[in-house]
């Protein structure tokens, strides 16, 4: 998987290995005509541990009106992320950006190295739109993860499933230790996606969904969103 819950899929996909030939630690500022600033709608950085697989990464999420350039600075205003549109772009400009980064596995890339590369604090969003405003936004950005729900299902007749899980209230084990304050829980099984208040520890999958699976092992996830925005998942699985 923050005080508005806010899932956005995007078709355009990268990952912060793929733009490492962006980063910059001084990038020239950009050039704007006077007087014209506008604001995202939306602008936010926050980690995805899963707990199941114990790899961590960071995901971007920001949407804005016709934006033909973008990057995203640390606290230190060192450039993490920048791109650019060329032709169709640069001239109509683009709204909507998701991208998740590289998501090592904790049993080769140390926790406090990883953490480090992102340190808490303020993360600046700047760009500029097709007509040479400025746009901004900002996201606190902060290192309190939540540890993975403990997940279960129960089956019936007719189709019946139901996905159970424990409240979250700490971080994992050798995550730095902070106050955890759960927004919500999100539940995937397959095609399936719901997103429930934080005193949710159970769902009932429709059963016509269920019922619609493929016979077999079938994969599902638990999210817990942190209110910071972080979130962290447990996967599972059942038999149809």
């Amino acid at each position: 998987m923050r005080p508005a819950i806010t899932f956005v899929t995007s078709a355009v996909t990268l990952t912060l290995a793929a733009a490492a030939a962006l980063l910059s630690a001084a990038t020239p500022p950009l050039a704007a005509k006077a007087g014209g600033e506008v604001q995202l709608s939306l602008s936010r950085i926050y980690w995805e541990y899963n707990a199941s697989a114990n790899d961590l990464g960071v995901h971007v999420t920001l949407d804005g009106e016709d934006w033909k350039a973008l990057r995203i600075k640390r606290p230190d205003k060192q450039t993490i992320f920048e791109v650019k549109g060329k032709g169709a772009y640069k001239q109509l400009g683009m709204t909507e950006l998701f991208f998740e980064g590289a998501e090592p596995s904790l049993d080769a890339f140390p926790l406090h190295e990883l953490l480090s590369k992102f340190p808490e604090g303020e993360y600046d969003f700047e760009g500029l739109t097709v007509d040479n405003e400025i746009i901004e936004g900002e996201s606190m950005f902060s290192h309190a993860i939540p540890a993975g729900p403990q997940v279960s299902t129960q089956q019936g007749p007719n189709s019946f499933l139901r996905v159970s899980w424990t409240p979250v209230t700490t971080t994992p084990p050798g995550f730095p230790a902070r106050p955890i304050v759960i927004a919500g829980y999100q539940v995937i099984v397959g095609r399936f996606l719901v997103t429930l208040p934080a005193s949710a520890t159970s769902v009932t999958v429709p059963p016509e969904f269920v019922a619609s699976l493929a016979p077999g092992v079938q994969p599902y996830e638990v999210l817990a969103i942190e209110a910071n925005g972080n979130q962290t998942l447990t996967e599972g699985t059942f038999v149809k």
